[in-house]
């Protein structure tokens, strides 16, 4: 099978972890070791959040003064680049050594016209206590949104309109390469009015982002590989299920949390809509479950909800 694995920025920087460059690494190796096990005998795609990774960059990139602060498409890119170089050279410990593996710097077009410009949602950087947000806030000028039982900074997250780059992509994906791309959900790029391709002070949703990638690059299964075994009903009460499986507009009717489940829920729906294929959000230590059909909350074409 055509296979694109999702990793969670989250999955590489845990929540409330120290940002240090040796936890990424680590944490870089356990999903590693997991992904490996999805290699043997199918094409292999993996695309990665970065919205820990960002902040960080743009609170250092800010410490220095005597230049004005990089904006957030080059900061992105740069975290993009640090995360793609780990997962490329972790992975290449796990997998047969005759592998090959590339990781691409992707850009994603979206609208300057989009609402979400008007309206940042997209959390970036370390989680604070409501008082240092605030403090924060009024400091640097950011926005800010609860987390949790903690808070963030947040920036405008707007839909993502295509992948570029997508010839060398699937070129890459059938030589038989091992392709790390659309990280971040891409670097977000739009046109001006003169025609010319520009970077937005944005940062895009990489499961969205991913979705479009998936169809577009004709893969069989969308994984969303996260740091829960599925999407419950009632989540953390005695009385929470598991959704097994179900389909996109049943699915959609649970109304999932917008911070959390919610966009990775809307990114299955999407994939299986636009392709017709199978979608699974799902633990990533449990991923050669997953592959097996045993676990993860499978979205498909065919109507009906099944819980665990």
């Amino acid at each position: 099978m055509r296979l694109l694995i999702a990793l969670g920025g989250n999955a590489l920087l845990k929540r409330g972890e120290p940002m240090t460059a040796q936890n990424q690494r680590a944490n870089v190796r356990t999903a590693c070791e997991q992904i490996a096990k999805a290699y043997e005998g199918n094409e292999l795609i993996i695309s990665h959040g970065n919205g820990p990774q960002v902040g960080l960059l743009a609170l250092q990139n800010n410490a220095y003064k005597a230049v004005p602060m990089y904006p957030l498409d080059v900061i992105g890119a740069e975290s993009l680049g640090m995360i793609g170089y780990m997962i490329q050279q972790e992975l290449a410990n796990f997998v047969p050594k005759s592998a090959t593996l590339c990781n691409v710097l992707t850009q994603t077009e979206v609208d300057p016209k989009d609402p979400a410009f008007q309206h940042p949602t997209k959390p970036v950087g370390p989680v604070y206590t409501k008082e240092e947000a605030e403090a924060l806030a009024a400091k640097e000028g950011w926005s800010i949104a609860p987390d949790n039982d903690k808070f963030r900074r947040v920036v405008p997250s707007p839909e993502p309109k295509r992948i570029f780059g997508l010839k060398s992509l699937k070129t890459l994906v059938e030589a038989g390469h091992i392709v790390i791309c659309c990280g971040g959900g891409g670097i977000p790029t739009y046109y001006d009015e003169e025609g010319r391709l520009r970077g937005a002070e944005a940062v895009i949703d990489k499961d969205l982002a991913s979705s479009v990638l998936a169809a577009d690059l004709d893969a069989d299964l969308f994984i969303i590989a996260t740091d829960v075994d599925g999407a419950y009903l009632d989540w953390g009460k005695p009385e929470q299920r598991r959704i097994a499986q179900a389909d996109p507009k049943s699915l959609r009717e649970y109304g999932f949390a917008k911070g959390s489940m919610g966009p990775k829920v809307e990114a299955a729906c999407r994939f299986v809509e636009k392709s017709g294929k199978t979608a699974v959000i799902g633990a990533l230590d449990k991923i050669d479950e997953i592959l097996a059909g045993r676990s993860g909350t499978r979205v498909v074409a065919e109507e009906g909800v099944v819980f665990a």
